[in-house]
């Protein structure tokens, strides 16, 4: 049976997630070198999920993501000598060595942070969505969280707004079965975190997180879903994270077996295997997309060894944004490149509510259906 996808969506999607993989590895070497401080969050095991979900929507559709954030803004097309950079805390990185391994912001390419503090970006999200429903934009928000998150207040406090205002929003619970060291099923009274949506009404499904070309079917229906004005998507992505929770993290938690049995399902080897089968690429292919990315992330590293470390008054800049002070762009700022396409957003002044927040009818309508009003 012919495949129903191009060679070239495939192959840039196996691209992608090769560098993803290539270069969460070298950041873990470097991590060991001494470069790298702080908390740092590998997403090794996890590339489906990324590649599945950039790849479904569209480049101007806004992200946000937790503090297990390399990987997402490389799918998006932020440059890996300054996401490297700016793990190395060096000026070379997106925001001048400042955010770090769980901060990474990359306006231009609309990916709008990793959030250290577990589920932050859960609300945050749906304050873009607000924004965009407010604007009548068609955009829609994706927001990555994992699944300790989903037992945070602002998780439910977030859903029932989300639902109650349809706002254009997909949730994506990256499940891989640890927050932590400790496995969901032993702190979650429902440990299949989709059907949480179910009690805020909201359209709720479970994917095969390790599976790139499921996860690009089901993000794809949910978008045109939440396009079409229908409100919010929870989608819980089951994957797994093939080395600890961070990179000082033995995972002793689980076992050597459970690992290996685990990493029979790369994402990465099973998307190569599907377009084998189909007869899509040579071996000789792929060969050269390896060869060509290896040396991307070599010269990654290359990058961030050379940028400068900031000087010390460095520490008292970028704390506010003064009036009338333009947007910096990195690209601009650390390449010389000229940044043409750089996002731009209504004043608000000009807007007018077009919809009702809570209409009155509809509530009333709701009452009665639940026996609370006769």
């Amino acid at each position: 049976m012919a495949s129903p996808y191009s060679k070239d969506l495939l192959l840039t999607m196996y691209r992608k997630m090769y560098l993803m993989r290539r270069f969460e590895e070298r950041t873990q070497q470097q991590y060991g070198l001494g470069k790298i401080a702080g908390f740092c969050h590998l997403y090794i095991g996890q590339e489906a999920v990324a590649i599945g979900v950039n790849e479904a929507i569209r480049p101007d559709d806004y992200m946000l993501s937790g503090y297990r954030d390399h990987a997402q803004p490389l799918a998006r097309g932020s440059h890996p000598g300054m996401i490297m950079a700016e793990l190395f805390g060096r000026t070379g990185g997106y925001s001048k060595g400042k955010g770090g391994s769980m901060h990474i912001f990359d306006i231009e390419h609309h990916f709008y942070g990793g959030y250290g503090i577990v589920g932050g970006q859960i609300p945050l999200a749906a304050g873009m969505a607000f924004a965009s429903r407010y604007r009548n934009e068609d955009r829609i928000t994706v927001c990555y969280f994992g699944d300790a998150a989903a037992n945070q207040g602002a998780f439910h406090e977030t859903f029932n707004m989300a639902v109650k205002w349809k706002l254009p929003v997909l949730y994506i619970c990256e499940n891989n079965r640890y927050g932590m060291g400790t496995a969901i099923s032993r702190v979650s009274a429902e440990p299949e975190i989709h059907k949480r949506g179910a009690a805020y009404n909201m359209r709720h499904e479970a994917v095969d997180g390790m599976d790139a070309l499921k996860m690009y079917e089901a993000v794809k229906d949910a978008a045109a879903y939440i396009r079409a004005g229908n409100g919010p998507v929870l989608m819980e992505a089951n994957t797994y994270r093939f080395r600890g929770h961070s990179v000082v993290d033995p995972a002793t938690y689980r076992s050597k077996d459970e690992v290996e049995e685990e990493r029979k399902n790369d994402p990465i080897p099973r998307l190569m295997n599907y377009i084998l089968k189909h007869k899509l690429a040579k071996e000789s292919e792929f060969e050269a997309i390896e060869a060509e990315v290896k040396a991307q992330v070599d010269e990654a590293v290359k990058f961030a060894d050379e940028s400068p470390e900031p000087a010390l008054e460095e520490l008292w800049r970028d704390t506010i944004v003064e009036e009338g002070e333009e947007d910096v762009r990195p690209r601009e700022r650390v390449l010389g490149v000229k940044v043409d396409k750089w996002p731009s957003y209504p004043s608000g002044k000009e807007l007018k509510v077009t919809w009702d927040l809570e209409p009155r009818a509809q509530a009333e309508k709701a009452d009665k259906d639940a026996g609370l009003k006769g």
